[in-house]
């Protein structure tokens, strides 16, 4: 061993010591090992800091940005609500289903996201069913990781090794070379959890200490049954007349909540204000308060037709309408004026549906009930504007809804989103363009279309992952020009023996594992993926399917908290031990060494022809 390559392992070690550690952070050791190498004089200064010029570090980022324009848009909101939909009250459909839906949207996206995205649904689907939370977060942590070996883009392992074989002037891995791997890991993992599911049925925090949701506050303040949807047809006498000229909350106890009108770009809810004119076609969700009327009478005389409702209290409106308690406080220009005098609704935005007083709920509100200090208001409208009442001196917002962090930061470009990302992939499978410009044209499309913004993109990208991909890539390099890689492959080797190829990948499998229990998958693959290559070489395989293989044990990273962020994160919410991952992740991390051992030499011959 010449002491230049013992001077790179002390370093090594280090390195692997304080991420271990997690002191400093993973970022801060990668800076770390991006100034002292050159310091060594083992390479020059322009060769660790080239990882900054690798087009994959560019697309890594850029992948960031189309899975922010997902989330901004309702991609995986809608996703998750179709989950909950069609899970219904099948514990194991719902698991083959969550599993399914996270390892499909991870397949295109940051597995990280993806899992921020879902620890929410899941909490949500946990307290609608009376279930522990852990019951369901391991397999949502398992799906995101095997999401990793779907696609080419799905982790950032992937695309080490990728843009590895390319460097020494390989071909390079296909978007989809990772998916027959992929698959048949995610079904058999799915299996595995059902049958897993009774270790972890009782973990996790009571699910009953959650906020409000609009369904208790309908309840409470007795909503049900006072919502309409009416159409106007083209011959109602409502039909050119302005909100205010028609008083209707003044004359019928009536309270428009919103406007569902036809725009060049599909129907949209549109925000009631008392200039604005009413259309034919119009739909009116309203909410009829006071004394009981007509509403059949009242649709005879204008010339409406009643339309049905999905949601209680027009709860499918979530995204555009909501709902927040505000506090009357004893000092406020409200107290001592009536609902119409006051002109809440011009003021403020908002429509009161609903008034407590003593912890009593007031059942005849109408437009002349008359205000007191301490009254406790029930008020709907646009999440802007009860997010502007934050800031009121008239009123204290006292309680606010759990739907309104689930509101879309881009809505209505689902369509728009999903087409951006079909063209990206599209590309990317084709090759009419390398792969960081097809993820960079898809970013000014989601920009273009409205899907997201400059400071979003901007933090959406996990600047951590990158900066420690980089710092950690001249390890790569220094390892090369100080024997250190072949010194690994040999020891390798050794330990093969004369052993067929299918060991030499078994051992490649575990080395990388064992490996990722200290360090990041990311950092795993870019040490491990020259050892491989090296390895190949020299018992006289393809290089592919050892790649592949790195690849895959790099993502198999289930067995501790901190051997992946997606760990890290179903942690705390699962109430899950240290020894929970190890217990459960165990006959995982087997289930991808027997598919990788087993399938991936007849995907990639050790000789091909």
């Amino acid at each position: 061993m010449t002491t230049d390559l013992a001077i790179v392992l002390a370093l090594l070690a280090a390195a692997i010591a304080m991420f271990a550690a997690n002191r400093p952070r993973m970022d801060v050791v990668a800076i770390l090992t991006l100034v002292a190498l050159p310091l060594t004089g083992i390479i020059s200064v322009e060769d660790a800091l080239a990882g900054f010029s690798d087009p994959n570090i560019i697309l890594i980022a850029a992948l960031f940005v189309l899975g922010e324009a997902l989330v901004r848009s309702g991609v995986a909101q809608r996703t998750g609500d179709l989950l909950v939909r069609h899970s219904g009250a099948s514990d194991t459909r719902l698991i083959v289903l969550l599993m399914a839906a996270v390892a499909g949207m991870g397949a295109f996206m940051s597995s990280t996201g993806v899992v921020a995205i879902f620890i929410p649904i899941v909490l949500r689907i946990t307290a609608n069913i009376g279930a522990a939370p852990g019951r369901l977060m391991m397999p949502l942590s398992a799906a995101a990781l095997i999401s990793g070996m779907m696609t080419l883009v799905a982790t950032a392992p992937n695309l080490v090794l990728d843009s590895l074989l390319r460097r020494e002037g390989y071909q390079g891995f296909g978007f989809f070379d990772f998916t027959p791997f992929g698959l048949p890991i995610l079904l058999l993992g799915i299996g595995y959890m059902l049958f897993a599911r009774r270790w972890l049925a009782d973990k996790g925090p009571a699910a009953a200490n959650r906020g409000p949701r609009l369904a208790d506050w309908i309840d409470k303040y007795g909503l049900a049954k006072r919502e309409f949807r009416l159409c106007l047809g083209a011959q109602s006498t409502l039909v050119g007349k302005r909100l205010d000229q028609l008083d209707l909350r003044g004359a019928a106890g009536i309270n428009i909540l919103g406007i569902e009108r036809s725009t060049p770009f599909g129907r949209r809810l549109i925000l009631p204000k008392a200039d604005t004119l009413l259309q034919a076609d119009d739909v009116l969700f309203l909410d009829v308060f006071g004394k009981a009327m007509d509403i059949e009478e009242f649709c005879r005389q204008h010339g409406l037709r009643r339309l049905p409702i999905s949601g209680a209290y027009f709860t499918d409106q979530a995204q555009e309408i909501g709902m927040a308690e505000m506090i009357v406080p004893p000092g406020s220009p409200l107290v001592g004026s009536s609902i119409a005098k006051s002109r809440f609704r011009s003021v403020h935005g908002l429509a009161i549906v609903g008034l407590r007083r003593d912890n009593l709920p007031v059942g005849d509100v109408d437009a002349q009930t008359v205000l007191r200090g301490g009254d406790v208001l029930l008020t709907v409208g646009p999440w802007d504007r009860i997010r502007q009442s934050r800031h009121s001196h008239d009123l204290v917002v006292l309680a606010l809804p759990g739907e309104m962090d689930e509101v879309l930061k881009a809505p209505f470009r689902t369509i728009p989103a999903l087409a951006v990302l079909t063209l990206v992939v599209v590309m990317m499978i084709t090759g009419v363009v390398p792969n960081v410009l097809a993820a960079l044209i898809g970013c000014l499309l989601m920009g273009l279309f409205g899907c997201v913004d400059m400071p979003s993109a901007y933090r959406s990208i996990h600047w951590q992952s990158l900066v420690l991909i980089v710092g950690m890539l001249p390890f790569s390099l220094a390892l090369e020009k100080t024997g250190g890689v072949e010194l690994a492959a040999e020891a390798l080797r050794g330990t093969i023996g004369d052993a067929n190829l299918r060991i030499a990948l078994a051992v490649i499998f575990v080395t990388t594992v064992v490996l990722g229990l200290f360090i990041s998958n990311t950092a795993t693959a870019v040490l491990m993926g020259p050892v491989a290559l090296t390895l190949a070489t020299d018992m006289g395989a393809s290089p592919y399917p050892f790649a592949m293989t790195v690849a895959l044990a790099a993502s198999a990273a289930f067995l501790t908290p901190v051997s992946s962020p997606v760990n890290t994160l179903v942690m705390g919410p699962g109430g899950y031990r240290f020894w929970d991952f190890t217990r459960i992740g165990l006959p995982l991390v087997a289930i991808v060494l027997v598919v990788a051992v087993g399938l991936v030499p007849v995907i990639f011959p050790f000789h091909p022809g």
